[in-house]
């Protein structure tokens, strides 16, 4: 019996900004949205696996200097880009991520062959990047990554004498959500015709981070996670707070031991688990029967999602 194919991808949540009712300044994002869906979805459609689905998903969202993954990355405090993304495959838990890369075009790429290279799941810096020169995949220099809207994004920032969990990429004279309260980090879930799912997910970190740091998105069961027999889950939201919670792991748990359906567990973790630690942010999940949960506790979150050949459905405020 052939499963209905499903996938859903993520752009970073947020709050929403008064320009937010503006709604053409909303579209850029609906269109790039919509465009990577189909993609993904046209994919599955021919037969293809949940993990091409999300790879190329993700590897299109690091293409779009609207998101904050690959061109288009925030600076850290050192005016560097670092670069995290992972992958699982729920078929036999195989997983690959990277950590803190600043010259790997796709690190989406960069993960899935750490998975199939299957010594390590998590490589991180300059090993990371021997790794994928060595695996024959792009690399270019870190100049690439970086956007004059980012640029200023950190000036701005840093005279507010903070971290901002944000991302400012988009060339719109408005962006639908507040830039300074918004999480930038871009995912995939898919389920494919055999029945088997598949996550990934990708980021350029926080504005202003201290160089080093590594949240939540390349650490498997924090931001990533995908188990064929409960749910794959991409995470989106403030990383030291899904890390302490083992979020997307905890879907997939409370699935498992408490018996709750993904939606149950799905807004457990996002409604309760978080938040009561002072985390804020989203996540999209699908399980092992299609069913497709997008929960996020902040105002906003970019997303969308398609079934079957359905045309997608997409989304940024409630």
């Amino acid at each position: 019996m052939r499963t209905t194919p499903v996938i859903a991808i993520h752009g970073g949540a947020g709050t929403v900004s008064a320009a937010a009712l503006d709604a053409g300044a909303a579209q850029a994002y609906h269109d790039a949205l919509r465009s990577i869906t189909l993609a993904g979805q046209a994919l599955l459609q021919r037969g293809a696996s949940a993990l091409d689905a999300v790879c190329l998903a993700v590897e299109m969202l690091e293409d779009c200097p609207l998101f904050n993954a690959g061109h288009g990355a925030v600076f850290t405090g050192a005016e560097t880009h670092e670069l995290d993304a992972a992958v699982m495959d729920g078929a036999e838990l195989r997983a690959g991520a990277i950590a803190g890369v600043s010259r790997i075009r796709h690190p989406v790429r960069a993960a899935r062959a750490v998975m199939e290279d299957g010594v390590h799941v998590l490589l991180a810096g300059a090993g990371a990047e021997d790794f994928a020169r060595e695996r024959g995949l792009e690399l270019v220099e870190p100049s690439y990554f970086s956007t004059e809207a980012r640029r200023e994004q950190l000036r701005r920032v840093r005279g507010e004498g903070r971290i901002a969990l944000d991302h400012d990429g988009a060339a719109l004279a408005a962006a639908p959500l507040d830039e300074t309260n918004k999480f930038g980090t871009v995912g995939a879930v898919a389920l494919d015709r055999g029945g088997h799912l598949a996550a990934a997910t990708s980021t350029g970190g926080m504005t202003n981070k201290r160089a080093g740091r590594i949240g939540d998105s390349p650490l498997i069961g924090a931001g990533t996670y995908a188990d064929d027999k409960r749910a794959a889950v991409s995470c989106t939201g403030s990383g030291e707070m899904f890390i302490r919670t083992a979020a997307a792991y905890d879907v997939c748990a409370r699935m498992r031991y408490a018996g709750q359906s993904l939606a149950q567990a799905a807004n457990a973790v996002i409604m309760q688990a978080v938040p009561a630690i002072g985390g804020s942010g989203g996540l999209i999940a699908i399980d092992r029967a299609g069913n497709v949960c997008l929960p996020f506790n902040t105002e906003g979150m970019y997303r969308a999602h398609a079934r079957g050949a359905e045309p997608p459905h997409t989304a940024i405020h409630r």
